[in-house]
């Protein structure tokens, strides 16, 4: 496990964009896959963006595709998703994930985005 420290979350209006930066402890930060999810009252924890393990591409939940970018900087330890376009859908607690195996078992705390109609 690492420890996950998020930042950025607001409220926004609909239309307008939101930068999330996590940042992660330890100095083997580079052999994690890192990725985003995201929860809504009364709904499931779902995935938004990730790095794949094999090519370190990125990838994206079909609701947010084209819309957000995940970005990685291992030298910093940071992974960021940036947010443009925003819906009131998007209102959800979202959280910063890393994995080295299959499933994803270190959580940040979570950090609140409200997207105002």
């Amino acid at each position: 496990q690492v420890q996950l420290v998020e930042s950025g979350g607001g409220l926004v209006q609909a239309g307008g964009s939101l930068r999330l930066s996590c940042a992660a402890s330890g100095r083997t930060f580079s052999t994690y896959a890192m990725g985003w999810f995201r929860q809504a009252p009364g709904k499931e924890r779902e995935f938004v963006a990730g790095f794949t393990r094999s090519t370190g591409s990125s990838y994206y939940a079909d609701s947010v595709k084209g819309r957000f970018t995940i970005s990685r900087d291992n030298a910093k330890n940071t992974v960021d998703l940036q947010m443009n376009s925003l819906k009131p859908e998007d209102t959800a607690v979202y959280y910063c994930a890393a994995r080295r195996g299959v499933t994803f078992d270190s959580w940040g705390q979570g950090t609140q985005v409200t997207v105002s109609s």
